[in-house]
């Protein structure tokens, strides 16, 4: 995976100087726990990324941005995970699973109020701005969770409804961390919606690669069961083709894979991989994210500077679509 070493460093470095109490206990300990499960760090990355690709010399002052970015993914992992019942976060338990349910919604309210503490420090003339392109972000992000578990109660979910749902739940944070980084690097509005759009493409790029690796991947290097959106029925893009293009002879097996109780796991992933291959459902999900990234790479380019200044970025893209976890 590409990651800017300098950067990680100088963000990790930021991050730590940033304190929280020691007591309420209960309130705290949660958010410096999730907050030492390190992840990719990919959002405030992009936040730094962005400042310097319009002006080197405010990598600096784009810190408590992409503090306030980490921040606000974290909170919304707390959240998310709380409504997924999931036991784990990147490896480890996750917050309401270590501690309960009350503990974790607090600490991740607490950690959503940090975020704005953390804008708050920003270069006081760009904090309106900075706080117009948060906020829209954040309730997109909410307005995208709201939609995946609305899916999980419909029979049907559309493609376009399900690339609007990961748009909003998982792009529009990349696009927006790409955009207060370049808010702070002093770019022009045009400028500022090229890097937005660049980064939402990417995203909705890199939710159908992961569609795609849960299915495809590597069990050795995925970091997760493989197969396990398939087990739990989930409406990924490979699930969505395979119901609108599936025959009525096959959509029988279709059905009872769906709903049978009985069927051992692994046979239940195997048949839906048959069907998959009988339809080349993968092939159709691959040239869809291909067109995202596509378009990414396109709004890159339209970026009026040199290209060069642009590496970096490409070699994230590139990084992201390539990537086998």
């Amino acid at each position: 995976m590409f990651q800017n070493l300098a950067y990680a460093k100088r963000f990790q470095q930021h991050l730590e100087s940033t304190t929280f109490p020691e007591n309420p206990a209960h309130l705290y300990d949660p958010i410096r726990y999730i907050l030492a499960l390190a992840g990719k760090r990919i959002r405030p990355l992009l936040v730094l990324m962005g400042a310097e690709l319009f002006d080197k010399d405010t990598v600096e002052a784009a810190l408590p941005a992409s503090t306030a970015i980490e921040f606000f993914h974290n909170f919304s992992l707390i959240h998310d995970d709380i409504m997924d019942r999931a036991p784990l976060r990147r490896g480890e338990p996750t917050v309401h699973h270590k501690w309960d349910d009350t503990i974790a919604i607090l600490s991740g309210d607490a950690l959503l109020v940090k975020s704005y503490a953390e804008l708050a420090k920003c270069e006081a003339a760009k904090v309106a701005e900075l706080l117009h392109v948060f906020n829209k972000l954040a309730i997109e992000v909410c307005e995208g969770q709201q939609l995946d578990m609305d899916f999980e109660k419909l029979e049907r979910v559309q493609e376009e409804e399900y690339i609007q749902m990961i748009r909003l739940k998982t792009s529009v944070l990349l696009g927006g961390a790409l955009q207060m980084g370049a808010i702070i690097g002093h770019a022009d509005a045009e400028a500022q919606a090229l890097i937005y759009d660049f980064g939402v493409n990417l995203g909705i790029a890199f939710q159908l690669q992961d569609d795609i690796l849960d299915v495809y991947g590597d069990p050795e290097t995925f970091g997760k069961q493989v197969g396990g959106d398939i087990l739990s029925n989930k409406k990924t893009i490979l699930y969505i083709k395979l119901k609108e293009l599936i025959s009525e002879t096959d959509r029988p097996l279709l059905e009872d894979l769906l709903n049978s109780t009985t069927i051992a796991d692994a046979e239940k992933i195997e048949n839906m991989k048959a069907l998959y291959a009988k339809y080349t459902i993968k092939a159709l999900a691959d040239k869809r994210k291909e067109e995202f990234t596509a378009v990414a790479y396109e709004k890159l380019h339209a970026i009026k500077i040199a290209d060069e200044r642009k590496e970096p970025l490409f070699a994230l893209a590139d990084a992201l679509m390539h990537r086998e976890k």
